[in-house]
């Protein structure tokens, strides 16, 4: 990032971000991974233990974000566990997603499971956009994450990286 950026995007208030992995998409899909970043960069990252019902898995889903489910199984934090972090960690925040319906869905799959109401609420990252950042998202996320080389796909680094387009757009935005 250019100086001039670099010292307005430190400026810039961040959103939080918010990602989830699922099982696949579609009807019965479910989350497996959830994680956010704080405007602070604070990252928390999870993987959920599938409930007994949950068994959809769809093998391209699989192979985009490597986590197969056994090792969900094994180290997954059980929904009400995983529920009750988000809660205590987002309470009373808007928090942002860039894929918002499925997030949505995911995350009410979560909270329905774990019998908990969001204390937080997960709105489009897409409202914070001008239409000309709208416009140049995509090229500047590809920018970034080459810069970040090599990230394993994961929600948390997933949410970093969005944090991270939003405030170098932002950044860019303010010093033209």
């Amino acid at each position: 990032m250019p100086p001039s950026l670099s010292a307005t995007a430190s400026a810039i208030p961040l959103p939080t971000v918010l990602d989830v992995e699922a099982s696949g998409f579609g009807r019965n899909s479910y989350p497996i991974e959830v994680g956010f970043v704080l405007p602070d960069a604070h990252t928390f990252c999870t993987l959920i233990r599938p409930l007994a019902h949950w068994t959809h898995w769809d093998e391209q889903a699989a192979r985009t974000h490597h986590i197969p489910r056994p090792l969900l199984e094994e180290r997954g934090q059980s929904v009400e566990e995983v529920a009750q972090r988000l809660n205590t960690d987002l309470r009373g925040q808007t928090v942002y997603s860039d894929g918002w319906a499925n997030d949505y869905s995911w995350l009410g799959a979560l909270f329905d499971a774990a019998d908990m109401t969001p204390a937080f609420r997960l709105e489009n990252l897409r409202k914070l956009l001008t239409e000309a950042e709208s416009e140049q998202w995509h090229m500047v996320k590809a920018q970034i994450s080459a810069e970040r080389g090599a990230q394993r796909h994961r929600a948390s680094s997933d949410a970093r990286l969005l944090q991270l387009t939003f405030q170098r757009l932002r950044a860019a935005a303010l010093t033209t």
